[in-house]
Protein backbone atom coordinates (compact mmCIF):
# COMPACT_ATOMS: atom_id res chain seq x y z
CA UNK A 1 0.00 0.00 0.00
CA UNK A 2 3.09 2.23 0.64
CA UNK A 3 4.42 2.23 -2.71
CA UNK A 4 0.97 2.57 -4.25
CA UNK A 5 0.16 5.90 -2.04
CA UNK A 6 4.21 6.98 -3.30
CA UNK A 7 3.06 7.00 -6.90
CA UNK A 8 -0.20 8.43 -6.28
CA UNK A 9 1.29 11.61 -4.19
CA UNK A 10 4.04 11.51 -7.03
CA UNK A 11 1.42 11.45 -9.68
CA UNK A 12 -0.61 14.82 -8.22
CA UNK A 13 2.61 16.47 -7.23
CA UNK A 14 3.81 16.05 -10.83
CA UNK A 15 0.48 16.75 -12.37
CA UNK A 16 0.36 20.43 -9.87
CA UNK A 17 4.04 21.38 -11.09
CA UNK A 18 4.00 19.91 -14.77
CA UNK A 19 0.54 21.10 -16.00
CA UNK A 20 1.23 21.01 -19.45
CA UNK A 21 1.93 17.34 -19.33
CA UNK A 22 -0.77 16.30 -17.09
CA UNK A 23 -2.00 13.64 -19.42
CA UNK A 24 1.10 12.16 -20.48
CA UNK A 25 1.40 11.92 -16.07
CA UNK A 26 -1.33 10.58 -15.88
CA UNK A 27 -0.86 8.11 -18.46
CA UNK A 28 2.31 6.76 -17.35
CA UNK A 29 1.42 6.73 -14.06
CA UNK A 30 -1.38 4.28 -15.00
CA UNK A 31 0.85 1.98 -17.22
CA UNK A 32 3.46 1.60 -13.49
CA UNK A 33 0.23 0.11 -11.65
CA UNK A 34 -0.35 -1.82 -14.95
CA UNK A 35 3.07 -3.24 -15.14
CA UNK A 36 2.64 -3.44 -10.93
CA UNK A 37 -0.21 -5.93 -11.33
CA UNK A 38 1.18 -7.76 -13.53
CA UNK A 39 4.14 -8.31 -11.58
CA UNK A 40 2.03 -10.03 -9.13
CA UNK A 41 2.39 -7.15 -6.73
CA UNK A 42 -1.54 -6.10 -6.61
CA UNK A 43 -4.29 -7.53 -7.85
CA UNK A 44 -4.72 -5.87 -10.84
CA UNK A 45 -4.65 -7.21 -14.26
CA UNK A 46 -4.91 -5.18 -17.93
CA UNK A 47 -8.73 -6.02 -18.27
CA UNK A 48 -9.34 -4.74 -14.87
CA UNK A 49 -7.39 -1.55 -15.83
CA UNK A 50 -9.04 -0.66 -18.72
CA UNK A 51 -12.23 -2.02 -17.24
CA UNK A 52 -12.21 0.75 -14.66
CA UNK A 53 -12.14 3.58 -17.30
CA UNK A 54 -16.08 5.10 -17.18
CA UNK A 55 -16.30 5.20 -21.21
CA UNK A 56 -19.67 6.35 -20.79
CA UNK A 57 -18.22 9.76 -19.17
CA UNK A 58 -15.28 9.89 -22.23
CA UNK A 59 -18.19 9.82 -24.97
CA UNK A 60 -19.99 12.43 -23.13
CA UNK A 61 -17.22 14.59 -22.50
CA UNK A 62 -16.07 14.31 -25.90
CA UNK A 63 -19.60 14.61 -27.52
CA UNK A 64 -20.74 17.71 -25.57
CA UNK A 65 -17.14 19.20 -26.72
CA UNK A 66 -18.11 18.81 -30.49
CA UNK A 67 -21.82 20.18 -29.68
CA UNK A 68 -20.44 23.30 -28.00
CA UNK A 69 -18.33 24.27 -31.38
CA UNK A 70 -20.86 24.12 -33.12
CA UNK A 71 -22.87 26.15 -30.84
CA UNK A 72 -20.49 29.05 -30.49
CA UNK A 73 -19.85 28.57 -34.58
CA UNK A 74 -23.60 29.64 -34.78
CA UNK A 75 -23.58 32.45 -33.04
CA UNK A 76 -26.36 31.89 -30.93
CA UNK A 77 -24.92 32.90 -27.88
CA UNK A 78 -23.55 35.97 -28.38
CA UNK A 79 -26.92 37.05 -29.82
CA UNK A 80 -28.45 36.07 -26.91
CA UNK A 81 -25.95 37.80 -24.83
CA UNK A 82 -26.66 40.97 -26.33
CA UNK A 83 -30.66 40.13 -26.31
CA UNK A 84 -29.76 40.41 -22.24
CA UNK A 85 -27.49 43.26 -21.92
CA UNK A 86 -29.79 46.01 -23.99
CA UNK A 87 -32.50 45.04 -20.99
CA UNK A 88 -30.45 46.14 -18.45
CA UNK A 89 -30.10 50.03 -16.86
CA UNK A 90 -26.15 50.09 -15.88
CA UNK A 91 -22.66 48.67 -15.23
CA UNK A 92 -23.27 47.07 -12.64
CA UNK A 93 -26.63 45.28 -13.84
CA UNK A 94 -24.84 44.59 -16.72
CA UNK A 95 -22.11 42.42 -15.81
CA UNK A 96 -24.43 40.75 -12.89
CA UNK A 97 -26.89 39.69 -15.84
CA UNK A 98 -23.78 38.30 -18.22
CA UNK A 99 -22.22 36.46 -15.10
CA UNK A 100 -26.10 34.78 -14.53
CA UNK A 101 -26.03 34.19 -18.20
CA UNK A 102 -23.12 32.43 -18.28
CA UNK A 103 -23.77 30.87 -15.09
CA UNK A 104 -27.01 29.11 -17.03
CA UNK A 105 -25.15 28.38 -20.17
CA UNK A 106 -22.53 26.76 -18.03
CA UNK A 107 -25.50 24.47 -16.43
CA UNK A 108 -25.11 22.95 -19.61
CA UNK A 109 -22.10 23.63 -21.42
CA UNK A 110 -18.64 23.09 -20.46
CA UNK A 111 -17.24 25.36 -18.10
CA UNK A 112 -14.26 26.93 -20.79
CA UNK A 113 -16.45 26.67 -23.66
CA UNK A 114 -19.23 28.93 -21.49
CA UNK A 115 -16.29 31.62 -20.95
CA UNK A 116 -15.22 31.07 -24.47
CA UNK A 117 -18.92 32.09 -25.43
CA UNK A 118 -19.24 35.08 -23.38
CA UNK A 119 -15.85 36.71 -22.61
CA UNK A 120 -15.92 38.33 -26.01
CA UNK A 121 -19.40 40.28 -25.74
CA UNK A 122 -18.01 41.29 -21.46
CA UNK A 123 -14.66 42.84 -23.45
CA UNK A 124 -16.98 44.78 -26.33
CA UNK A 125 -19.54 46.13 -23.28
CA UNK A 126 -16.09 47.23 -21.55
CA UNK A 127 -14.69 48.65 -24.23
CA UNK A 128 -17.67 50.74 -25.23
CA UNK A 129 -18.21 51.92 -21.92
CA UNK A 130 -14.30 52.78 -21.10
CA UNK A 131 -13.73 50.34 -18.24
CA UNK A 132 -11.72 47.59 -17.06
CA UNK A 133 -12.54 44.18 -18.17
CA UNK A 134 -10.82 42.56 -15.69
CA UNK A 135 -13.68 42.55 -13.13
CA UNK A 136 -16.25 41.36 -15.78
CA UNK A 137 -14.39 38.68 -17.11
CA UNK A 138 -13.53 36.98 -13.79
CA UNK A 139 -17.05 37.44 -12.87
CA UNK A 140 -17.97 35.99 -15.91
CA UNK A 141 -15.71 32.78 -15.03
CA UNK A 142 -16.55 32.44 -11.64
CA UNK A 143 -20.05 32.22 -12.15
CA UNK A 144 -19.49 29.60 -15.00
CA UNK A 145 -17.90 27.26 -12.77
CA UNK A 146 -20.91 28.10 -10.16
CA UNK A 147 -23.66 26.04 -12.70
CA UNK A 148 -21.60 23.59 -13.61
CA UNK A 149 -22.58 21.35 -10.93
CA UNK A 150 -26.02 22.12 -11.37
CA UNK A 151 -27.15 19.43 -13.88
CA UNK A 152 -25.38 16.52 -14.88
CA UNK A 153 -24.05 17.69 -18.33
CA UNK A 154 -22.84 21.01 -16.63
CA UNK A 155 -19.19 19.63 -15.49
CA UNK A 156 -17.18 17.12 -16.05
CA UNK A 157 -17.12 16.80 -12.18
CA UNK A 158 -21.01 15.83 -12.41
CA UNK A 159 -20.59 13.74 -15.34
CA UNK A 160 -17.98 11.58 -12.95
CA UNK A 161 -21.05 11.95 -9.92
CA UNK A 162 -23.30 10.82 -11.90
CA UNK A 163 -21.88 7.85 -13.51
CA UNK A 164 -20.37 6.58 -10.00
CA UNK A 165 -23.37 6.99 -8.01
CA UNK A 166 -25.65 5.56 -10.59
CA UNK A 167 -27.58 9.12 -11.03
CA UNK A 168 -29.97 9.92 -14.01
CA UNK A 169 -29.97 13.23 -15.53
CA UNK A 170 -33.38 14.12 -13.69
CA UNK A 171 -31.41 13.31 -10.61
CA UNK A 172 -29.79 16.19 -9.71
CA UNK A 173 -33.33 17.98 -9.83
CA UNK A 174 -35.48 15.94 -7.56
CA UNK A 175 -33.55 12.48 -6.42
CA UNK A 176 -35.88 10.32 -3.76
CA UNK A 177 -38.68 11.88 -3.31
CA UNK A 178 -36.66 15.32 -2.39
CA UNK A 179 -34.79 18.41 -4.33
CA UNK A 180 -31.80 17.27 -6.05
CA UNK A 181 -28.59 19.54 -6.30
CA UNK A 182 -29.68 21.41 -8.81
CA UNK A 183 -31.35 23.77 -6.42
CA UNK A 184 -28.40 24.13 -4.23
CA UNK A 185 -26.57 25.31 -6.74
CA UNK A 186 -29.32 27.91 -7.87
CA UNK A 187 -29.58 28.90 -3.92
CA UNK A 188 -25.91 29.14 -4.52
CA UNK A 189 -26.31 31.72 -7.53
CA UNK A 190 -28.99 33.92 -5.56
CA UNK A 191 -26.19 34.30 -2.91
CA UNK A 192 -23.65 35.40 -5.27
CA UNK A 193 -25.78 37.35 -7.23
CA UNK A 194 -26.22 39.52 -3.87
CA UNK A 195 -22.19 39.09 -3.70
CA UNK A 196 -21.56 40.69 -6.98
CA UNK A 197 -24.31 43.67 -6.93
CA UNK A 198 -22.54 44.82 -3.91
CA UNK A 199 -19.23 44.18 -5.67
CA UNK A 200 -20.20 46.43 -8.48
CA UNK A 201 -22.13 48.59 -6.30
CA UNK A 202 -20.32 51.80 -7.84
CA UNK A 203 -20.83 50.92 -11.26
CA UNK A 204 -23.43 52.98 -11.77
CA UNK A 205 -22.71 54.09 -15.78
CA UNK A 206 -25.44 53.70 -18.06
CA UNK A 207 -25.30 51.11 -20.79
CA UNK A 208 -25.95 52.08 -24.37
CA UNK A 209 -26.33 48.41 -26.71
CA UNK A 210 -28.23 47.44 -29.39
CA UNK A 211 -28.67 43.42 -30.70
CA UNK A 212 -26.50 43.44 -33.85
CA UNK A 213 -25.13 39.49 -33.90
CA UNK A 214 -27.30 37.76 -36.61
CA UNK A 215 -27.37 34.23 -35.69
CA UNK A 216 -26.10 31.90 -38.84
CA UNK A 217 -27.63 28.52 -37.88
CA UNK A 218 -30.49 27.53 -35.35
CA UNK A 219 -29.85 23.40 -35.97
CA UNK A 220 -26.83 23.63 -33.28
CA UNK A 221 -29.17 24.92 -30.48
CA UNK A 222 -31.84 22.52 -31.31
CA UNK A 223 -29.15 19.60 -31.20
CA UNK A 224 -27.76 21.26 -27.50
CA UNK A 225 -32.05 21.08 -26.21
CA UNK A 226 -32.32 18.01 -28.65
CA UNK A 227 -29.15 16.65 -26.05
CA UNK A 228 -30.61 17.46 -23.04
CA UNK A 229 -34.22 15.90 -24.00
CA UNK A 230 -32.73 12.91 -24.98
CA UNK A 231 -30.54 12.41 -21.97
CA UNK A 232 -33.59 12.84 -20.03
CA UNK A 233 -35.01 9.85 -21.75
CA UNK A 234 -32.24 7.74 -21.71
CA UNK A 235 -32.57 8.06 -18.24
CA UNK A 236 -35.60 6.56 -18.19
CA UNK A 237 -34.61 3.16 -20.29
CA UNK A 238 -35.18 -0.01 -18.42
CA UNK A 239 -31.70 -1.82 -17.70
CA UNK A 240 -31.86 -4.93 -20.67
CA UNK A 241 -31.01 -8.56 -19.13
CA UNK A 242 -29.08 -9.33 -22.74
CA UNK A 243 -25.26 -8.94 -21.75
CA UNK A 244 -24.35 -6.92 -25.27
CA UNK A 245 -27.40 -4.98 -24.53
CA UNK A 246 -26.15 -3.89 -21.42
CA UNK A 247 -22.78 -2.74 -22.96
CA UNK A 248 -24.87 -0.49 -24.84
CA UNK A 249 -27.13 0.65 -21.96
CA UNK A 250 -24.37 1.54 -19.72
CA UNK A 251 -23.33 3.89 -22.90
CA UNK A 252 -26.24 5.33 -23.33
CA UNK A 253 -25.72 8.75 -22.50
CA UNK A 254 -22.35 9.09 -24.05
CA UNK A 255 -23.74 7.37 -27.10
CA UNK A 256 -26.27 10.05 -27.19
CA UNK A 257 -23.97 13.06 -27.16
CA UNK A 258 -21.79 11.76 -29.44
CA UNK A 259 -24.18 10.86 -32.06
CA UNK A 260 -25.80 14.17 -32.26
CA UNK A 261 -22.75 15.78 -32.50
CA UNK A 262 -21.94 13.77 -35.55
CA UNK A 263 -25.57 14.59 -36.76
CA UNK A 264 -24.25 18.12 -36.18
CA UNK A 265 -21.09 17.42 -37.65
CA UNK A 266 -22.02 16.03 -40.66
CA UNK A 267 -25.08 18.08 -41.73
CA UNK A 268 -22.79 21.12 -41.51
CA UNK A 269 -19.46 19.19 -43.74
CA UNK A 270 -22.48 18.48 -46.47
CA UNK A 271 -24.07 22.13 -46.37
CA UNK A 272 -21.01 23.65 -46.85
CA UNK A 273 -19.50 21.33 -49.06
CA UNK A 274 -16.57 20.86 -46.84
CA UNK A 275 -14.76 18.97 -44.52
CA UNK A 276 -13.64 22.12 -42.26
CA UNK A 277 -16.54 21.61 -39.52
CA UNK A 278 -15.15 18.21 -38.52
CA UNK A 279 -11.04 19.48 -39.07
CA UNK A 280 -12.68 22.56 -36.50
CA UNK A 281 -14.13 20.39 -34.10
CA UNK A 282 -11.19 17.50 -33.58
CA UNK A 283 -8.97 20.41 -33.27
CA UNK A 284 -11.33 22.19 -30.75
CA UNK A 285 -11.45 19.02 -28.87
CA UNK A 286 -10.09 18.78 -25.59
CA UNK A 287 -7.77 15.67 -25.75
CA UNK A 288 -6.03 16.36 -22.96
CA UNK A 289 -8.89 16.23 -20.62
CA UNK A 290 -9.96 12.79 -22.36
CA UNK A 291 -6.34 11.28 -21.92
CA UNK A 292 -6.17 12.70 -18.52
CA UNK A 293 -9.02 11.24 -16.89
CA UNK A 294 -8.62 7.70 -18.80
CA UNK A 295 -4.87 7.60 -17.21
CA UNK A 296 -6.55 8.53 -13.81
CA UNK A 297 -9.15 6.09 -13.80
CA UNK A 298 -6.86 3.59 -14.23
CA UNK A 299 -4.79 4.84 -11.49
CA UNK A 300 -7.20 5.04 -9.18
CA UNK A 301 -8.48 1.27 -9.38
CA UNK A 302 -4.84 0.71 -8.84
CA UNK A 303 -4.89 3.01 -5.44
CA UNK A 304 -8.21 0.89 -5.03
CA UNK A 305 -7.20 -2.32 -5.56
CA UNK A 306 -3.62 -1.91 -3.14
CA UNK A 307 -6.08 -0.65 -0.18
CA UNK A 308 -4.85 3.18 0.26
CA UNK A 309 -8.90 4.30 -0.78
CA UNK A 310 -10.11 1.93 2.20
CA UNK A 311 -7.27 3.84 3.96
CA UNK A 312 -8.24 6.96 3.34
CA UNK A 313 -11.67 6.26 3.98
CA UNK A 314 -10.31 4.88 7.51
CA UNK A 315 -8.48 7.95 8.24
CA UNK A 316 -11.35 10.19 7.66
CA UNK A 317 -13.85 8.05 9.98
CA UNK A 318 -11.57 8.66 12.74
CA UNK A 319 -11.48 12.43 12.21
CA UNK A 320 -15.10 12.36 12.26
CA UNK A 321 -16.11 9.93 14.53
CA UNK A 322 -19.59 8.32 13.92
CA UNK A 323 -21.01 11.74 13.48
CA UNK A 324 -22.25 13.05 9.57
CA UNK A 325 -22.74 16.40 10.16
CA UNK A 326 -18.81 17.11 11.14
CA UNK A 327 -17.79 14.33 8.74
CA UNK A 328 -20.32 16.30 6.01
CA UNK A 329 -18.74 19.51 7.16
CA UNK A 330 -15.21 18.25 6.50
CA UNK A 331 -15.66 17.24 3.20
CA UNK A 332 -17.28 19.84 1.93
CA UNK A 333 -14.23 22.59 3.42
CA UNK A 334 -12.06 20.43 2.96
CA UNK A 335 -12.61 20.25 -0.81
CA UNK A 336 -13.14 24.08 -1.26
CA UNK A 337 -9.39 24.60 0.32
CA UNK A 338 -8.29 21.55 -1.98
CA UNK A 339 -9.76 22.23 -5.14
CA UNK A 340 -8.62 26.09 -4.62
CA UNK A 341 -4.92 24.77 -5.85
CA UNK A 342 -5.76 21.28 -7.18
CA UNK A 343 -7.74 20.90 -10.28
CA UNK A 344 -11.03 19.71 -8.93
CA UNK A 345 -11.17 16.67 -11.91
CA UNK A 346 -8.71 14.17 -10.78
CA UNK A 347 -9.70 15.51 -7.21
CA UNK A 348 -13.10 14.47 -7.58
CA UNK A 349 -12.09 11.35 -9.31
CA UNK A 350 -10.39 10.21 -6.87
CA UNK A 351 -12.77 11.55 -3.43
CA UNK A 352 -15.55 9.91 -4.94
CA UNK A 353 -14.65 6.11 -4.02
CA UNK A 354 -13.34 7.94 -0.82
CA UNK A 355 -16.73 9.15 -0.08
CA UNK A 356 -18.27 5.77 -0.73
CA UNK A 357 -16.25 4.13 1.57
CA UNK A 358 -16.37 6.35 4.62
CA UNK A 359 -20.27 6.25 3.87
CA UNK A 360 -19.94 2.55 4.40
CA UNK A 361 -18.18 3.01 7.85
CA UNK A 362 -20.61 4.94 9.68
CA UNK A 363 -23.52 4.15 12.29
CA UNK A 364 -21.58 2.01 13.74
CA UNK A 365 -20.12 -0.01 10.52
CA UNK A 366 -23.56 -0.43 9.05
CA UNK A 367 -23.54 2.51 6.46
CA UNK A 368 -25.77 5.04 5.62
CA UNK A 369 -26.57 6.07 2.60
CA UNK A 370 -23.82 8.40 0.44
CA UNK A 371 -25.57 11.01 -1.14
CA UNK A 372 -25.22 14.18 1.59
CA UNK A 373 -21.55 13.39 0.99
CA UNK A 374 -21.31 12.81 -2.61
CA UNK A 375 -23.76 16.69 -2.99
CA UNK A 376 -21.08 17.96 -0.37
CA UNK A 377 -17.80 17.03 -2.39
CA UNK A 378 -19.73 17.94 -5.76
CA UNK A 379 -20.12 21.47 -4.10
CA UNK A 380 -16.93 22.52 -2.17
CA UNK A 381 -15.06 20.96 -5.29
CA UNK A 382 -16.53 23.12 -7.76
CA UNK A 383 -16.92 25.85 -5.95
CA UNK A 384 -13.29 25.99 -3.95
CA UNK A 385 -11.73 26.87 -7.38
CA UNK A 386 -12.44 30.19 -7.48
CA UNK A 387 -11.20 31.18 -4.73
CA UNK A 388 -7.52 31.25 -6.85
CA UNK A 389 -6.86 32.13 -10.36
CA UNK A 390 -5.04 28.92 -11.15
CA UNK A 391 -8.02 26.56 -9.16
CA UNK A 392 -10.44 26.12 -11.90
CA UNK A 393 -9.77 25.89 -15.91
CA UNK A 394 -12.32 29.16 -16.80
CA UNK A 395 -10.62 31.16 -14.47
CA UNK A 396 -7.39 29.98 -16.26
CA UNK A 397 -9.51 30.65 -19.63
CA UNK A 398 -10.52 34.32 -18.70
CA UNK A 399 -7.65 35.33 -17.36
CA UNK A 400 -5.31 34.56 -20.25
CA UNK A 401 -8.21 36.14 -22.75
CA UNK A 402 -7.92 39.24 -20.64
CA UNK A 403 -3.56 39.08 -20.84
CA UNK A 404 -4.22 38.69 -24.72
CA UNK A 405 -6.24 41.65 -25.01
CA UNK A 406 -3.32 43.70 -22.84
CA UNK A 407 -4.35 42.93 -19.46
CA UNK A 408 -2.70 42.70 -16.37
CA UNK A 409 -4.70 40.43 -14.09
CA UNK A 410 -3.45 40.82 -10.65
CA UNK A 411 -3.98 38.14 -7.38
CA UNK A 412 -5.95 40.78 -5.54
CA UNK A 413 -7.87 41.81 -8.53
CA UNK A 414 -9.22 37.75 -8.90
CA UNK A 415 -9.50 37.26 -5.18
CA UNK A 416 -11.78 40.97 -4.33
CA UNK A 417 -14.47 38.98 -6.47
CA UNK A 418 -13.55 35.41 -6.45
CA UNK A 419 -13.54 35.07 -2.14
CA UNK A 420 -16.62 36.79 -1.42
CA UNK A 421 -18.67 34.72 -4.42
CA UNK A 422 -17.35 31.41 -3.19
CA UNK A 423 -18.03 32.12 0.41
CA UNK A 424 -21.43 33.24 -0.10
CA UNK A 425 -22.52 30.28 -2.40
CA UNK A 426 -20.47 27.65 -0.66
CA UNK A 427 -22.43 28.28 2.48
CA UNK A 428 -25.87 28.58 0.66
CA UNK A 429 -25.10 25.16 -0.86
CA UNK A 430 -23.91 23.80 1.98
CA UNK A 431 -26.93 24.86 4.14
CA UNK A 432 -29.51 23.56 1.58
CA UNK A 433 -27.84 20.50 1.03
CA UNK A 434 -26.91 19.49 4.96
CA UNK A 435 -31.23 20.27 5.43
CA UNK A 436 -32.51 18.15 2.89
CA UNK A 437 -30.39 15.73 2.52
CA UNK A 438 -28.20 15.78 6.06
CA UNK A 439 -29.07 12.14 8.11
Amino acid sequence: MVLALIIFLATYALMLTLQKYRPVIALTSAAVFIVLGLSGMYDLTLLDALGAVDYNVLLMIAGTMGLVTLFIDSRMPARLAEQLIVRVPNVKWAVTALALFAGVISAFVDNVATVLMVAPVGLAISRKLKISPVPVLIAIAVSSNLQGAATMVGDTTSMLLGSFAGMNFLDFFWMQGRPGIFWGVELGALASLVALLVLFRKNTEKVSAVVETEVSDYFPSALMIGTVLLLIVASFLPEPQDAALLAIYNLRSGLVCVALCLIGIVRDCIRKHSGGTFLRVLKDLDRDTLLLLFGLFIVIEGIRTAGVIDAAADLFYRVSGDNPFLLYTLIVFASVVLSAFIDNIPYVATMLPVVQGIAALMNGGAGIEPYVFYFGLLTGATLGGNLTPIGASANIAAIGILRKNGETVRLRDFLRIGVPFTLSAVLAGYVYIWLVWGV
